[in-house]
């Protein structure tokens, strides 16, 4: 059997909203259960005192890296099949800069300020207001911002094909990279820790 489900017709539309529904309770809530609702918690990263997400978020990112290339390699995902967003060049480096500007100043991204107003928090009910606004206002001004939105394409790109080597070899790479990544947050984490 090849995936994905949807499609390929297997499950319908119903279905799919279904099983999204339930991902995204699942995911709110391991989100919470990991602590990352509190915008203390994820500010931590900034200090480099707590780098609970940057843990959290490479292990979801290896899992799922990993599970789609032994899928692939076994032959029940068709990797071809999967959709790779275009790279816009200037828009997403501004959007990036606007997105980590936001993050630092509200300790909340959009998942987790989810997570927050979700659990009663205040001040995830005030970054997804702020949130909601962006998008409406980006959506009223969209006609006079819409050539920088898709200024500077590049077509879809990956790593594999940018740096000219193998999926294979993209995933090792990753993987040292985040064991890596892992010891170098501890020892981090270790030397910025607030005294007891």
């Amino acid at each position: 059997m090849i995936a994905p489900f949807y499609e390929l017709g297997f499950i319908g539309e119903g279905a799919s909203l279904l099983v999204a529904l339930l991902i995204g309770i699942a995911f709110g809530w391991v989100l919470e259960q990991s602590g990352m609702g509190s915008a203390k918690k994820l500010a931590g990263q900034f200090y480099l005192r707590d780098l609970t997400v940057f843990k959290v978020m490479f292990t979801a990112i290896l899992t799922a890296m990993l599970g789609i290339f032994w899928l692939g390699w076994l032959g029940v995902v068709d990797i071809s099949r999967i959709y790779v967003p275009e790279t816009f060049l200037l828009p997403q480096l501004v959007g990036g800069i606007v997105f980590g500007a936001g993050f630092a100043v509200a300790g909340l991204c959009p998942g987790t300020s989810c997570v927050s107003a979700a659990t009663g928090r205040l001040d995830g009910v005030a970054v997804m207001g702020g949130m909601l606004a962006g998008v409406f206002a980006t959506g009223i001004l969209f006609d006079r911002i819409s050539a920088f939105y898709s200024s500077t394409a590049r077509g879809a790109v990956t790593l594999p094909d940018l740096l000219g080597v193998s999926y294979g070899v993209v995933v090792f790479g990753v993987v040292l990279v985040a064991l890596a990544g892992f010891r170098l947050s501890e020892a981090l984490e270790r030397r910025f820790a607030l005294p007891r």
